[in-house]
């Protein structure tokens, strides 16, 4: 079985539970509190010398880091309920629309970068918000324009069927609003990920089903 090491609020483990439970796969979880550092202990970097979530340990017992590559290796693994479109424009704008998040947005917001502001730089809580939110917007807005504008768009990011960008906007929705972003601005993200939260795959997935959940 497939064993997943995961943080019930972490977005990057997030977008891997959604893969997998929309390519309906079993699996286990193993929560690693990154609250209480347990991603820095010996057993974890052992996994991941990064000491990230998620890491995903294949049936053959390898372990696998970094949400994309993990997506991608459950793709081409187990090519049921597929996450990519059957063309390459498709697949390329797919991946586009979900590495803007993942590349572009994510990482500068994420826990050990938000901690880093105000441990190390000493920044205040409004100073922190104000970041958070400066690096949302401007990826969102980017994002807005090219679903809103693309015909390509329809209930999900790409067609009428979840993809990659799907599994990778929703969780970075959820962080938004877990930091009271103002999302006004943004109509077709919200349509699609309240369109994507209707599912049960996407639903078993939120942070707030999660076994470590608190």
């Amino acid at each position: 079985m497939l064993t997943l090491h995961s943080y019930y609020r972490s977005s990057a483990a997030f977008r891997v539970r959604i893969a997998l439970n929309l390519k309906e796969l079993e699996y286990q979880q193993i929560p690693v509190n990154l609250l209480k550092g347990e991603h820095r202990l010996e057993a974890h970097t052992q996994r991941n010398p990064q000491g990230l979530v998620p890491v995903l340990e294949t049936e053959t017992g390898e372990a696998l880091a970094q949400s994309m590559a993990i997506c991608e290796y459950l793709e081409e693994c187990y090519p049921q309920m597929p996450l990519l479109p059957d063309t390459p424009l498709g697949r390329a704008r797919v991946r586009s629309l979900a590495m803007l998040v993942a590349c572009e947005m994510h990482p500068l917001n994420n826990l050990s970068v938000l901690g880093y502001l105000t441990g190390t730089m000493g920044v205040d809580e409004a100073t922190k918000l104000a970041w958070y939110h400066h690096w949302i917007a401007k990826g969102f807005t980017a994002l807005e324009a090219r679903l809103a504008q693309d015909t390509e768009t329809g209930l999900f990011c790409h067609g009428d069927t979840p993809t990659l960008a799907d599994v990778f906007l929703v969780p970075q929705m959820f962080n938004a609003e877990r930091f009271n972003c103002d999302l006004s601005a943004y109509p077709t993200l919200v349509r699609i990920a309240a369109h994507c939260r209707e599912l049960p795959e996407f639903e078993k997935a939120a942070p707030a089903a999660q076994p470590d959940a608190v």
